[in-house]
Parts: structure tokens; sequence; C-alpha cells
């Protein structure tokens, strides 16, 4: 159908030839070229190619025909999806099977809010619906099964993410925890672990001074990833109950460590017969840690077992040591029997005991330099690096700390101690 010279799209024009609205006349476009003739085309219309670069009249252009194309695609598809997904239709069902024409379809009058409701209040009746014909179907063994590994992968996500459940396995921290107490550790304060002991999410948060935390014992020796994996999902899924990791007497192993987080980044500490002395972060003078705390009115109080006046049994005892044990020579009488009542003491300072007996061997090698380095440690105060923290327990005279192997990564720190929950009597936050 020819037209004014131009070509247009024809009702009875069904052959290959058409291929745009594109005027044959020279010079309107740069000329065109013919492609077809008549004699090939039913319709008898010429068909040409506009040159490249060159839309025609009333041509749609191709890259905005393609983004609505894509967009009506986009919108079939994703009316399907929510068809299917929220009202789970089947093959071979329809609106009307669901009873949903009225409430999706446009139709008819009404407000949107009541159409909204009834929409609503239909998906979940056809989705009750659908959880009660699965559940028809399901296995009672398979249900139990079911649930119970829900319930393990809850605990397991709760445990190592959230709060975990510890039970106190010593009198390090007495008067605040006592043995038996059990326990739950904050470990999302600080950055939980990815995976048990490997990689740890960083956090915001830092530890503060005074602040319960829970750290693995740098002196604990593990038997490999596999085992120490399996040993916290154990521990984990049993709420403490149950501790795989024994050593040859069948005690659990102190893998975890629960301290006082006492010395923070820049201090330096010394021990004085028991009495820690702090000097802070830009401080010239020594603070005794009682007085500190008194004015401060913080909650705990540390504890002593040891009398301080065994204290001179205690130095001549490890006096009498250094000769007998690692010089060989006897000790004099009076040293002897000035050690005798150091026999006695349960609970010894061993810190105390060990700074008489480097002192002995230090007058006798004045030569060795470890033995200065570990006196001047004791008599100059240790410092802590901005990174670390000095962890100590409240039990000074009956725990393994930071005065024994140094100061703690404060990356390492896996939680904050927060609420005794068993014994009943016990109940409450950790202070």
């Amino acid at each position: 159908n020819v037209s004014g010279g131009g070509i247009r799209w024809g009702a009875k024009n069904t052959g290959r030839g058409v291929r745009g609205d594109v005027s044959p006349r020279r010079g309107r476009y740069g000329g065109g070229t013919p492609v077809e003739g008549a004699a090939k085309n039913p319709a008898g219309a010429l068909v040409f190619r506009a040159p490249r670069g060159v839309r025609s009249e009333g041509e749609t252009s191709p890259f905005l025909f393609s983004i609505i194309s894509i967009l009506s695609l986009f919108y079939v598809s994703f009316y399907s999806f929510f068809l299917c997904f929220f009202f789970h239709l089947a093959p071979g069902k329809t609106l009307f099977d669901l009873g949903l024409r009225d409430r999706i379809l446009p139709m008819g009058k009404g407000d949107f809010f009541d159409r909204l409701q009834g929409l609503t209040e239909s998906y979940l009746t056809h989705r009750q619906r659908v959880k009660r014909r699965k559940q028809r179907k399901k296995n009672l063994v398979l249900d139990w099964l079911e649930a119970f590994l829900w319930a393990v992968g809850m605990v397991l996500l709760i445990n190592q993410y959230l709060f975990q459940a510890y039970q106190i396995p010593s009198g390090s921290m007495i008067d605040t925890l006592l043995i038996g107490d059990r326990i739950f550790v904050n470990k999302i304060i600080y950055g939980p672990e990815l995976l048990p002991g490997l990689v740890k999410l960083p956090s915001p948060i830092r530890p503060k001074r005074n602040d319960i935390v829970i750290f693995e014992n740098p002196s604990y020796n593990s038997r490999g990833p596999v085992f120490d994996i399996a040993q916290r999902i154990i521990y984990m899924l049993t709420v403490s109950m149950v501790d795989i990791d024994r050593d040859e007497n069948g005690e659990p192993k102190a893998h975890f460590l629960i301290k006082r987080a006492v010395g923070m980044g820049g201090d330096r500490f010394a021990q004085v017969r028991g009495n820690m002395r702090i000097r802070f972060a830009g401080e010239d003078r020594w603070v005794d840690e009682t007085e500190y705390n008194a004015s401060l009115k913080l909650p705990h109080k540390i504890s002593r077992l040891m009398d301080v006046d065994a204290y001179p049994a205690l130095e001549a005892a490890g006096k009498a040591a250094a000769y007998r044990e690692d010089l060989g020579l006897n000790p004099s009488a009076a040293l002897v029997n000035a050690a005798a009542p150091a026999g006695r003491l349960r609970y010894p300072d061993i810190h105390a005991y060990e700074t008489a007996r480097l002192e002995v061997l230090r007058t006798a090698f004045p030569e060795n330099s470890r033995y200065r380095t570990r006196l001047a440690r004791d008599y100059l105060g240790w410092y802590i690096s901005e990174s670390r923290l000095l962890p100590l327990g409240d039990n000074r005279d009956n725990s393994r700390d930071g005065r024994y192997f140094g100061p703690v990564r404060k990356s390492k720190i896996l939680g904050q101690g927060s609420v005794i929950y068993w014994p009943p009597g016990r109940m409450g936050l950790i202070r």
C-alpha cells in the first residue's frame, strides 16, 4: 500500500519485504536502497532500508524499545513470582481457585485498604491450609528429628555469637565467683568468633578496666583444631554440663580463664607482698590498688588467703631453696629455722617466694642477665602495652593469672561475664 510516496504498514502486507515506514524519495534521508521489489512482495509494496544511523518517521528508538520490553518482562515475571511464592500456585491453578479475583484484580469498586485486608486474610488462610497439609504428610520420627536439629542449630548460634554458658572450675575469683557457679558470657560485646577457635569478628567496643573477661589460657596445650571445635560444640549443646577436654586425672583442663581486667594499656604494676601497686599512664606516682578501689567505691573486693605476718617465713623459705636446690649448698641453721613456718601455709604467695629466691641467685651470678631482668620487673613494675590488658584474679593468693603468663592481647578476649544463672540463690549480675 503506497500513499504519498511513502511506505506504510499495510493490513494485507504479510510478506517479508516490509521493514519499516521509510520514504523512497531521494533527498529526504539521503536516499534509500531498494531491498526487495514488488515481484517478490505479495502486497506489491516496495521495501527500503534506511541508511545506517538514520531513523525513519514514526519509528521507535531501538534502545527505548529494549527498555520497554525489559520493564514489561520484569513486571510480568515479578507478578508471576509474587503469585507463585505467596499463594503457592501449583501448575494449572488460577486466581479463581484461590478466590482472590476481586481482591487482586482492579475490578469493581471498593476501598484499597479493604482489598488489602482481604488479600492478607486470604493469604494467611491459604498458608495455614498448606502448612496443615504438609504436617499431615510428615513422618512423626522425621518431625521430631527436624525439631531437634532446629533446636541444636539455635543453641549453637546463640552460644557462638550471643551468649555462652560456662562453669567456674576454681576459686581464683572468690568472692565474685565461687566454684561451681554457672554463668552466661556475653560474646557479642567484644566481637564473637566466626568459628570456634578461628577468625574473630571485629567490634567497636573494647574491654574496660575492672571488666570480667574470658580468654583462652595461654598455657593451654591444644589437641588440634578438630578436637577443639568438637569439644566446644559438645560443651555448648550440653549448656556446660559435659566437657570432654580432661587431663590424665580426669579433671577438666583449664582451656579458658575468667579474670578481672585490672591493668590497661600504658599502666605499670608492681607487687609488694601480695599487694598490687599501680602507676597509671601519664602519672608519676604509685597508687595502692586497694585504696584506688575504695576511692571509686567499686563493689568487688580483693580476697587474701595468706596472713601478712607469714611473709618473713615465706621469704626465708625462698632463700633456703636457692641455696639447697640451685646452688647445692646447705643453708644456715638460722635460715632453716626462719623458713620452718612456711611449710604450714596452705596458699603461699608464690610470687614473693620466687622473688626471694632470685635475690640469692642474682648475688651468686651477677653476670647472669636473666636474673637481673626478672628482678627488675618485680621492682620497677610490669609495663602494659596499648594492645594488651593485665588479667588478675580477685583471689590473689590462689590465682594463676597475668602475673605468671603476662598481659593478654585485647583481640584474644572472647567475651564478658554477665550473669550468674545457677545456683538459684546466687542469681544476678556479675560485677
